[in-house]
């Protein structure tokens, strides 16, 4: 925006590499297959419609290369992330303790525990599983994640995959009476993305309107 171009089209956005990434992606895809997160290019559209439009690209991009780095990562690493996100989100008040890993053994198929409440009165427990792409939950992890939920009598249940969930699986957390949340790859990525996990704020661009009421 210092620059101040005459037009914010594609080829002005090219200098940027986060968008020639976006580009690349995007280059997979079957051809004609145009999404809502694609830049808009068109000589009718506004300034500040191309500008979010060509925002949201980047955060397509961002997500897309933050899901790739944590399913290279450790077992271990995608659990204390999971961790870190539910505090960000305001899970457990300001307690140290108020969400934590269970470890590698004796977890009895969970992974991680965070309170809901700052007292820690009623607490929500955690599954992840990091898998590749195309690798998706299927409803027999739905059914194992329920039966750990009932030894340990907990009532609420996040699951998290950064990958996906069958259709079968969707299904079976509807079914089951206990309240189960799926969060899949493209999800995950996304609330990283809102809470600053993995990724930071490079440069904040207010986008300025007349204001009616002055005049």
């Amino acid at each position: 925006m210092a620059q101040n171009p005459d037009r914010i089209d594609n080829d002005f956005l090219k200098q940027f590499e986060s968008f020639q990434d976006f580009q690349n992606r995007k280059g997979t895809q079957s051809a004609g297959a145009k999404t809502e997160d694609e830049p808009i290019d068109d000589g009718n559209a506004t300034p500040d419609e191309i500008l979010r439009a060509a925002h949201r690209s980047i955060n397509v991009s961002l997500a897309a290369d933050l899901l790739d780095r944590v399913r290279e990562a450790s077992p271990q690493f995608f659990e204390e992330l999971l961790i870190q996100l539910l505090l960000s989100m305001g899970y457990g008040g300001t307690s140290e303790d108020a969400a934590r890993a269970l470890g590698q053994s004796g977890d009895n198929g969970v992974d991680g525990v965070v309170d809901q409440d700052p007292l820690g009165v009623d607490q929500i427990y955690v599954q992840a599983k990091r898998y590749a792409e195309g690798n998706n939950i299927g409803a027999g992890h739905i059914r194992d994640f329920f039966g750990a939920l009932n030894l340990k009598k907990a009532q609420k249940g996040l699951f998290f995959t950064t990958s996906a969930f069958s259709s079968s699986a969707i299904q079976t957390a509807k079914d089951l009476g206990m309240r189960i949340v799926l969060i899949d790859g493209q999800q995950l990525a996304k609330l990283m993305i809102r809470y600053n996990i993995g990724c930071r704020d490079e440069e904040v661009l207010y986008l300025k309107k007349v204001d009616e009421e002055f005049f």
